[in-house]
C-alpha cells in the first residue's frame, strides 16, 4: 500500500513551523555572535594585556637565559635579577626626573603668555596671520591673556582631573603588564611544554624546533627595538643639550617611548620635540628639524635595516609592510608585534610550505 499523503493544512503546518524554527535559530545565532562580540570588546584590554606581556616575556627571556649561562644562576635568580634592575633603573629615572618636571612644568605655566607672545613674532606666523586679517594674532592674544589671569587655571580643573585619571589608568595597567610578565617569565618552560603537547607526537619535534625558533626572533626584535629607541634618545639629548632645547631630558624621554613604536614613533618624537624647540627660538627649531631629518634617513637606512635584519632576519621592505598594516589592523600594538609574525610567517612558509613544494 501506498502511504496516505498529508493534507494540504497539515502541509501548510509543517512549513510554517520550519520556517518559524529556521528564524528562531537564525535569531539565537545572530544574538550569540552580538554577545561574543560584547565580551571580545569588554575584554579587550584584558587581551591586549596578556598579548604584551607575553611579549615582554619573550623579548627578555635571551638577557635572562644569558644570565643563567653566562654567570650559571637559577631561572628564578635570573628573572629576579633582571627584574631588579629595571626597577633600580626606572626608580633611578624617575627620581632624577621628578624633579626636573616640576621645576620645568612652573616655569612652563609662568612663561606660558610669553611663549605665546613670542610665537607671533615668528615669520611663517607672521605671514599667515596677515593673509587671515590677524586672526592668528588675535587668537594668540586672547590665549595669553586667558594664561596670564590665575583666576583662570581653576577652569581647566576637568582637564587636569581627566589627565591624573588617564595617569593613574596607565600605571595600573603598566602594573598588570610587568606582574604577567614576571609570571610568564618564570613559567616560561612549562607553558611551552604544554603548546608543544598540543601538536600530533609524529610532527612533535618540528613543531618544537620551528616555535623555539619564532620565540628566539621575537626576543631578538624586542632587543632590537629597544637598541633603536635607546640610540634615538641619546642622539637626541646630545643634539637638544648643544642646540639649547628647554625639557630635553623629558623630551628624550618621551621620545624613547615613543621610538619603541616601528616607523611612526620617531616621526611623533621628532614632532614633538620640533614643537617644544619652536617655543626656545625660531633657530632651535629649524636645527632640530633639520637634525630629525638627517637622523631619520640614517635610522631608516643604516641602523634600522642592519638590527633587524640581524635580529630577525626580514627584508627592509618587509618590515615596513608589515609595520603599516599591523598599525592599522591593530593600533599601536598591532605596530609592535606586527614584525615578528611576519619573521614568523616567513620561518614558517621556507621551513615547512617551500620544503612540500619541492617534494611534491
Amino acid at each position: 500500500m501506498t502511504p496516505a499523503k498529508p493534507k494540504e493544512s497539515e502541509t501548510r503546518s509543517i512549513g510554517l513551523t520550519n520556517g518559524f524554527q529556521f528564524g528562531l535559530l537564525g535569531g539565537l545565532g545572530v544574538l550569540t555572535a552580538l554577545a561574543l562580540g560584547n565580551a571580545l570588546i569588554t575584554l579587550a584590554n584584558v587581551v591586549t594585556y596578556v598579548a604584551l606581556a607575553i611579549f615582554i616575556a619573550l623579548g627578555l627571556d635571551p638577557v635572562v637565559r644569558f644570565l643563567e649561562q653566562r654567570f650559571k644562576l637559577r631561572r628564578s635568580a635570573s628573572i629576579l635579577s633582571v627584574v631588579l634592575f629595571l626597577l633600580v633603573f626606572l626608580g633611578a629615572l624617575l627620581w632624577s626626573l621628578v624633579p626636573s618636571v616640576t621645576a620645568q612644568t612652573a616655569h612652563f605655566i609662568a612663561s606660558a603668555p610669553d611663549l605665546l607672545s613670542s610665537v607671533k613674532s615668528v615669520e611663517i606666523v607672521s605671514t599667515l596671520d596677515a593673509q587671515f586679517g590677524g586672526a592668528i594674532s588675535r587668537a594668540i592674544d586672547s590665549a595669553s591673556v586667558f594664561l596670564a589671569d590665575s583666576k583662570n587655571w581653576p577652569s581647566l580643573l576637568g582637564g587636569v582631573v581627566q589627565v591624573g585619571l588617564s595617569v593613574f589608568n596607565g600605571f595600573f595597567g603598566a602594573l598588570i603588564v610587568v606582574t604577567l610578565s614576571i609570571y610568564f617569565m618564570s613559567s616560561l618552560a612549562k607553558f611551552k611544554e604544554w603548546i608543544y603537547s598540543l601538536a600530533p607526537a609524529s610532527k612533535r619535534t618540528k613543531f618544537t624546533l620551528l616555535a623555539e625558533e619564532i620565540a628566539n626572533s621575537v626576543g631578538r626584535y624586542v632587543m632590537g627595538q629597544v637598541s633603536i629607541a635607546l640610540i634615538n634618545a641619546t642622539l637626541g639629548f646630545v643634539m637638544m643639550s648643544i642646540v639649547g632645547v628647554e625639557f630635553s631630558l623629558v623630551l628624550a624621554c618621551i621620545t624613547f617611548c615613543l621610538a619603541l613604536i616601528p616607523l611612526v614613533g620617531s616621526i611623533s618624537g621628532a614632532a614633538i620635540v620640533v614643537i617644544v624647540a619652536l617655543t626656545t627660538s625660531p633657530g632651535a627649531a629649524i636645527a632640530t628639524a633639520i637634525y630629525y631629518l638627517i637622523y631619520m634617513q640614517i635610522e631608516a637606512y643604516l641602523i634600522s635595516p642592519r638590527i633587524m635584519t640581524q635580529a630577525v632576519k626580514v627584508p627592509g621592505a618587509v618590515v615596513v609592510v608589515a609595520a603599516l598594516a599591523g598599525g592599522a589592523l591593530l593600533g599601536i600594538l598591532g605596530a609592535l608585534v606586527a614584525i615578528p609574525v611576519a619573521a614568523s610567517i616567513m620561518l614558517i612558509i621556507r621551513q615547512v610550505w617551500i620544503p612540500r613544494q619541492a617534494q611534491s
